[in-house]
């Protein structure tokens, strides 16, 4: 019967234990995650993680845009926020009068300001981490969304 109380006091000791080892692990996975960095410091040419980053590399100056680029990616990403709900009376995706006074002035033009930055849009739609071309091509998707 001794033997019995003791074995069952070693197995609960040892559970005990176990719990106490989890929720260390969960407490310092915790912690981790508290003090991670809220960001990365991403220098031009690099691959800084995005999910809109070109597939293909070179001069980004380059062509209209499109290509192998995703743009509504490049727009779901960083435009959709401020042209989805005409944030700052930024033109609303799938406005042709809007769009279409736009283009007016021809495409380069349109393409410059969004680069460059117009009025209240920051250059690149606040990201600069975009390359010229993936900024095209969500211009393209934009334009093909509102006409």
């Amino acid at each position: 019967m001794k033997s019995s109380k003791l074995i069952v006091g070693c197995l609960a000791t040892l559970g005990l234990t176990g719990l106490t080892f989890a929720q260390e692990d969960a407490s310092h996975d915790a912690i981790a995650k508290r003090l991670a960095p809220v960001g990365e410091l991403c220098l031009q040419g690099q691959d800084c993680g995005t999910s809109a980053s070109s597939a293909g590399g070179g001069d980004t100056s380059a062509g209209n845009g499109g290509g192998d680029i995703d743009g509504q990616a490049v727009y779901d990403a960083v435009c959709m926020a401020c042209h989805d709900t005409g944030v700052a009376n930024a033109p609303k995706k799938g406005d042709s009068e809007v769009w279409s006074q736009r283009l007016e002035k021809g495409t380069d033009t349109l393409y410059s300001h969004v680069i460059n930055g117009f009025n209240a849009m920051p250059p690149k739609g606040g990201d600069p981490s975009l390359s010229d071309a993936e900024v095209k091509a969500a211009v393209d998707y934009l334009l093909e969304e509102s006409q």
